[in-house]
């Protein structure tokens, strides 16, 4: 869900780069392997602040950073009408606009633009998540309609 970016303050305060809107309704977060109970956040420049139980001092803070933030997937608000959680579309199919199969959703990365899909079928292949590419998702039938060509 995001990534611990450094510490902030003197109190042990995280610096995290994640979707504002998700990772503030989670009580508890995993980072590096343990759970922590979350005891507050707020946004501040861009990026989410957060008071977890057990860091108390920038040390302690700074040791988590560039560490993965985790939540239970239940934690987790409703996406909006058209959104979606990436972790919720791997293992759909990928089918372009002439009805062939491209591939399944491996994995996701980000490329400093966008989204980026990879697909484990035939061969790999790594499709941007963006407008002009994706026409739709189907989820109740695990799959995922894009303008793409066979041959790209």
């Amino acid at each position: 869900m995001g990534r611990v970016a450094g510490s902030y303050g003197v109190r042990g305060w995280i610096r995290v780069e994640a979707p504002q809107q998700a990772l503030p309704g989670c009580d508890r977060w995993w980072i590096g392997g343990t759970e922590y109970p979350v005891e507050q956040t707020k946004a501040h420049s861009g990026t989410l602040l957060a008071k977890l139980a057990g860091v108390g001092t920038p040390e302690a803070a700074k040791k988590l950073r560039g560490s993965k933030v985790l939540v239970q997937r239940d934690a987790l608000p409703e996406a909006e009408a058209g959104h979606y959680y990436l972790a919720d579309l791997v293992g759909l199919e990928v089918v372009n606009g002439q009805g062939v199969v491209l591939g399944v959703v491996k994995q996701w990365m980000f490329n400093g633009a966008q989204d980026v899909m990879e697909l484990a079928g035939d061969r790999v292949r790594l499709i941007p998540w963006i407008a002009s590419v994706v026409r739709d998702v189907d989820l109740q039938n695990r799959r995922i309609h894009i303008e793409w060509q066979e041959d790209w």
